[in-house]
């Protein structure tokens, strides 16, 4: 049995009208996507599929919460999750996914496998930044960054002065540099032998 086989929507044997399915979205299923930054899920996934007798109208509905990592204290955070997804598909000489609202399979699969539009539905509601609110961050956490960007902040100021005084040291004066001897054979190519 496949890592995904739960996921396999049985297209071909579905009648004309609507039909529901439900899925549940955990820990095992982002690590077999080999998700780095889901840590842990409970999510539920609504499917509605309408077929029509030509083409298949899926949405999906997924609620929950996922577990990350807070970019900012490293500390668990869960982020709630509340997005849908709409997507139809119908059966056509070969795979074609072009279109945005389109997904065109080849006519011999029976089973249309949702896991990967799952896993990418989730991904992009979460947030790019994984931070806690505001005062919600670890505080032990939060004090070393403050510490640390003081001293950075301190580090970086003393370089910036030292960089000043040494560039208010230098000679004004700039000596230019003999030129190479290799452009002076170049200098008449442009000008017809002129010069």
């Amino acid at each position: 049995m496949g890592k995904f086989t739960a996921f396999k929507l049985p297209l071909k044997s579905l009648g004309i009208g609507e039909h529901h399915f439900e899925y549940h979205l955990d820990k095992q299923f982002f690590t077999n996507m080999e998700s780095a930054d889901v840590r842990d899920a409970n999510l539920n996934v609504c499917l509605d599929v309408k077929y029509n007798g030509d083409v298949y109208d899926l949405n999906f509905h997924i609620t929950g919460e996922v577990l990350l990592l807070c970019d900012r204290c490293l500390d668990d955070l869960h982020q709630p999750i509340d997005t849908d997804y709409h997507i139809m598909v119908k059966y056509g000489d070969r795979y074609n996914d072009d279109s945005d609202d389109l997904l065109e399979i080849p006519d011999s699969d029976n089973y249309l496998n949702v896991a990967y539009m799952l896993y990418d539905t989730v991904t992009l509601a979460i947030p790019i930044k994984h931070v806690h609110p505001l005062g919600k961050c670890n505080r032990q956490m939060s004090t070393l960054l403050k510490k640390h960007r003081a001293h950075t902040a301190g580090e970086d100021s003393e370089l910036a002065d030292s960089l000043i005084e040494e560039m208010e040291t230098m000679d004004d004066t700039v000596t230019p540099s003999t030129p190479d001897p290799r452009w002076d054979a170049l200098k008449g190519l442009g000008s017809d032998g002129e010069n």
